[in-house]
């Protein structure tokens, strides 16, 4: 996977670093080779960021040539109009097969391509309205964390840039590998790319703080059994109504949506590690039957369960 970063000056260090540290973490745990991402700047000289810090190995835009992968991880907070040679550069490299990635305020460049016309795409919330007036032939959705067309993604900010970068990890080296980079990065593992993008009461890892940590860590522990909202709201000793708009307040989503994302996590880790039927993995991950793991399955990856363990299983030895 050759990654091609773009920079500019004036760049935060923050949004510079996270698909850096990210994919490289790919390389270093052994998972992959060849994801070790380049920065690349319009002129392939040094930049310096808004922190005053000079970046300075640094490549041109002919990183960009070869690349599987092309991420503009933000853009200038006066949001500038993309220049044509930029433009001209993402179009060329989506049309190769590259996928592209505008993370945070680096939407703006992707939708300034063309690329997204009549699709949907996002970036930080408090951008989301400039964005929309950008390019009126984007659905901009002000509220995801990123969205994904499998071509060209689109991310909110600042940490949503994080969940966007294991979500690119995933969908190309599997769940247990993007876990083991989530795990050593020490970040949530996996968030839905649809969830709000900021909460009211954030929770911590592994499952969370305050009153309903406890009912987090026992669904994520009892992910075999029904575990309707009434389920839920009982064990957290609540009423249902209480519940469900905690449950919003510290999740960004309902608690059918989050059951089910957790079963569909927990049923790619068995496909990638065991060599159970599918007909097992579904009971063991809590669908009532093979037929709406697989329907979920697939409305939720765009593939089957036996096709994703064909991919993703872990070498037997």
């Amino acid at each position: 996977m050759r990654i091609a970063v773009h920079a500019f000056d004036g760049i935060t260090m923050f949004h510079l670093a996270a698909p850096l540290l990210v994919f490289a973490e790919v390389g270093r745990q052994g998972l992959a080779e060849g994801w070790d991402p380049v920065v690349w700047t319009r002129d392939g000289n040094g930049i310096r960021t808004v922190e005053g810090l000079r970046v300075e190995d640094v490549a041109g835009p002919d990183a960009v040539d070869d690349a599987d992968l092309v991420v503009l991880p933000s853009w200038p907070a006066d949001l500038p109009a993309t220049d044509e040679v930029l433009v001209r550069s993402i179009r060329a490299a989506q049309a190769r097969g590259s996928r592209i990635a505008g993370l945070c305020l680096g939407a703006f460049p992707v939708v300034d391509s063309g690329l997204l016309d009549g699709r949907d795409a996002v970036t930080h919330w408090g951008a989301a309205e400039q964005l929309a007036h950008r390019r009126p032939q984007v659905r901009v959705d002000p509220a995801a964390l990123y969205l994904d067309h499998g071509d060209v993604l689109t991310s909110a900010g600042t940490a949503s840039a994080i969940d966007a970068c294991l979500h690119i990890v995933r969908s190309h080296l599997g769940s247990a590998a993007a876990a083991t980079v989530a795990r050593n990065l020490v970040v949530a593992p996996h968030r839905e790319g649809d969830q709000a993008q900021y909460v009211e009461r954030p929770m911590s890892q592994p499952g969370g703080v305050g009153h309903l940590g406890p009912t987090i860590d026992w669904a994520l522990a009892h992910l075999d059994q029904p575990l309707t909202v009434d389920d839920l709201a009982a064990h957290a000793r609540m009423s249902r109504r209480n519940f469900t708009r905690r449950f919003a307040e510290v999740t960004g989503t309902t608690p059918a949506r989050w059951v089910l994302a957790r079963r569909l996590d927990e049923a790619r880790r068995l496909l990638e590690t065991t060599s159970w039927s599918v007909a097992r993995t579904a009971a063991a991950c809590g669908f009532s039957s093979v037929v709406t793991f697989r329907q979920n399955f697939v409305a939720t990856y765009a593939t089957t369960p036996t096709s994703y363990r064909q991919r993703f299983s872990l070498p037997t030895t």
